[in-house]
Order: structure tokens, then sequence, then C-alpha cells
């Protein structure tokens, strides 16, 4: 069903879109551009003749409209997914063909060949990608996120009697990359309960596809994954949840839609199209109402290809955790589109944490190049969406506060830890 065609009559997304007129096209600033520049804010330029005509006149060439975009086959990319099926991409003048990847490797290096236009990533992605951390650099923009929470911690069912975590010296757990939340989360985790995450545990990159496999074949003890492979191996009775990570870090960011800035800069209003198509989708995602028909739209195989009843317990927030329990969970996972700049900062402190960066790092240079919140928050406000007004806040992660404002400060707060 076109979600998106049964919106256009009256409702938020015919919003004008306001802003400077510049030779009559959605341009960046430079900050997309150079990502070494400092100090400069991010900003969305608007044509005119979409504010005088609205949005779905889309009276502006769309420089392309045929675009690939990548996905890994994960619940975190909800909106980018439901946006095919559901209608939002040709509601914005769009043909978009979102291809399945096999991991995060790859939906990388694809980016990176401009294989891809866009992508669905992890939230570190584009900042290790513009740093060249791991990869060659490039620079990338990560305007809007796509979903907040959304992961777990599961443990095989031969370790019910290790529910502390100082029980698990010398067993391995999966995350799904090294520039990932989940690593981060599950650094951050052990580590608060004392354990190195370098020297008294191993942590083996797998693909989330692989995860359930690796867990029954006993090649992890567990895994910090996002769904609906958690689920999945409650489903088929190989383990249980031991906590969601919003039980870490409630609202904590987790995968996004990202793309290389000259996606921006050379076809500015094929950009500025699909990131309203991504902000409307993330925001039809939102309401718990329309999360059992998402589950169905998601599930076939060119997509999730997984039982409907496995996703729709992870998009309800109502489902069995292994422990015989059945658990209401609304904001097991949440879909929000704005990018947190100062939850840019708090993973580059994780970086250079573990030591995957080195030496001085401009942290709001760098999240401010990146993460363009004005571009998520102009389109946002203008769809008729409530938006944040700033771009920094401070967060709390297992008890402590995070203030953007001192990341070397916090930093250097952690007893273990290889940069800190």
């Amino acid at each position: 069903m076109d979600v998106a065609a049964q919106q256009v009559g009256g409702g938020p997304a015919q919003h004008l879109l306001r802003g400077a007129v510049y030779e009559g096209r959605l341009a960046l600033g430079i900050d997309a551009i150079n990502p070494l520049a400092r100090g400069v804010q991010d900003q969305l330029v608007l044509p005119l003749q979409l504010r005088k005509e609205g949005l779905g006149a889309l009276p502006f060439p769309l420089e392309k409209t045929d675009l690939s975009i990548g996905f890994v086959a994960i619940t975190c990319a909800t909106p980018i997914i439901m946006a095919e099926p559901m209608g939002f991409y040709s509601r914005y003048g769009l043909n978009v063909e979102v291809i399945k990847t096999a991991g995060w490797a790859v939906a990388r290096d694809k980016s990176l060949s401009g294989e891809y236009d866009a992508s669905h990533m992890l939230t570190p992605m584009p900042l290790a990608m513009t740093m060249g951390a791991g990869s060659t650099a490039q620079p990338f923009i990560m305007p809007a996120v796509e979903n907040i929470n959304g992961q777990a911690i599961v443990l095989a069912n031969q370790h019910l009697d290790k529910r502390d975590p100082q029980q698990w010296k010398g067993m391995t757990f999966g995350v799904p990359f090294e520039y990932s939340m989940h690593n981060f989360l599950l650094r951050y985790y052990v580590a608060e309960h004392g354990l190195d995450p370098d020297r008294d545990i191993q942590i083996r990159v797998v693909p989330p596809p692989d995860m359930v496999a690796n867990l029954r074949a006993g090649n992890l003890d567990g895994f910090l994954s996002p769904d609906p492979f958690n689920q999945r191996a409650v489903w088929e009775g190989l383990g249980f949840i031991h906590l969601l990570t919003k039980e870490i870090w409630q609202g904590h960011p987790c995968c996004a839609f990202a793309a290389p800035a000259r996606f921006a800069t050379e076809m500015p209003n094929t950009y500025g199209a699909l990131l309203r198509a991504i902000i409307d989708a993330t925001h039809y995602a939102s309401d718990p109402a329309h999360r059992t028909e998402i589950a169905e739209a998601i599930a076939p195989t060119n997509y999730l290809n997984q039982p409907v009843p496995v996703i729709e317990q992870v998009l309800t927030g109502t489902f069995a955790d292994g422990l015989g329990n059945v658990r209401q969970e609304p904001d097991r996972i949440d879909f929000d589109p704005f990018p947190w700049q100062s939850m840019g900062v708090w993973i580059l402190t994780q970086m250079k944490r573990w030591g995957y960066i080195e030496g001085d790092v401009d942290y709001r240079g760098i999240a401010e190049q990146v993460y363009l919140a004005s571009d998520a928050r102009t389109v946002m406000r203008e769809l008729g969406y409530d938006a944040p007004a700033e771009g920094y806040r401070t967060h709390e992660i297992m008890g402590k506060v995070f203030d953007p404002a001192d990341p070397e400060g916090y930093l250097s707060s952690f007893a273990i830890g290889r940069g800190a």
C-alpha cells in the first residue's frame, strides 16, 4: 500500500520548504565539502520555486531520479526499506532500488566506490570514513538517524548462570562491525563491570545475518547485535536476551542514512528529495500504531527475509525474552531522524578510548561536518514535525553523564581504555 501517497492531500508533507535562495538550487554549506573546516554551521539552501509551489509539485528538476541505496537486512533499516514498498520514495519523485548488502564492510566499500548513491550505515561509520579510520578518507555526511535503541546483548542458553558480566572472562562475543554502536556499547558495558574488552573477552566482527548460525555452532558465547537477530536467537531456542541496549543508554543512536558529501553538492535537488523521503518515512515508523503494518512490508525475502512474528516482536516491543517472560517494552526500538551532534562527539570519544583514532581530535568540528543537524531540522520542521533547536545536549550512559563540552575530561575519567 502506498502510504506516502495517502498523506499528500492537506497533510504536513505539503508544507513548503523555506530557505535562502542560491541560484535556485538546494546546496550544502562548506562543512559538507571540506571535512577539515572548523566552526562552519551546516545549512540547507532551498529552491525559491519549491517554496512557492510546495513539495508535491516538485517544480525543480531532479538531477537523478534512479538511485541505488544499500541496506543491511536488520530492523534498524526500517525507514530506508519501507520507503520503497510503502511509496515514500516515489512520493518525492524518486525511483529507488534498495539493495540488500551482506555486511558493513561491503556497504562501506560500495559507498566509497560510488556504486551506492547513499546507504544505510551505522552511526559511527560516516565519522570514521570522513577521518580515514579503517578506510581511505572521503567526506561523508549523515543528515538523518534511522533508529534509536534497537539492540540487545544475547547470551547462549548454556550461559544462563552467567548473568553477571564479571563471569564473562574468556567468552567470545560478536558485534556487526568495528565502527558500530554495538562494539562501543559492548565495550562500555563490560568495562563498567571491570573487564577489559581487549584482554578479558574476545570480540569478533560477524555480519548480522551470521550471528545466530555462529551462536548455534558454538563459535560465539553471545553477541551484541541489531535486531531481528536477537529475537531470532530466542525464536530458535538458542539464546536469551540478557539486556536491551536501551538499559545501557536510553535513546542511543544506532543506524543512519548517509551519503558521500559529493552526492549532496553535485545533486542537491535529488539529495533534498531523498532526505525528505527518509525523514517522512522515519516519522511514520515512529508511530507504534504503524508497526504491525510495517513489519509485514519489510518481512519479504528481498528485504529482511524473516518471519513476520519475529519482526513484530521487535517493532511492537512485546516479545519473549528466552527466560520464560513476555516483556512489554514499547521503546525497544524507536525511530527519530534528528542527528544529535553531541552523540557524534560521544562516539568520537569512544573511538579514541579504544585506540581506533589517535592524537588531537576536533570533536565538535568533525561532528558538525558529518552530522548535518540543521538539514534534518529544516526538513523536519517544514514537514510539520517537531525538531530540536540545538544540536548538543548531555547524555547519560549507565548512570554517568556525558557533557559534550568536555570530551577530553570525559575520556580521562575512565580507568580502562587504550587512549584514555
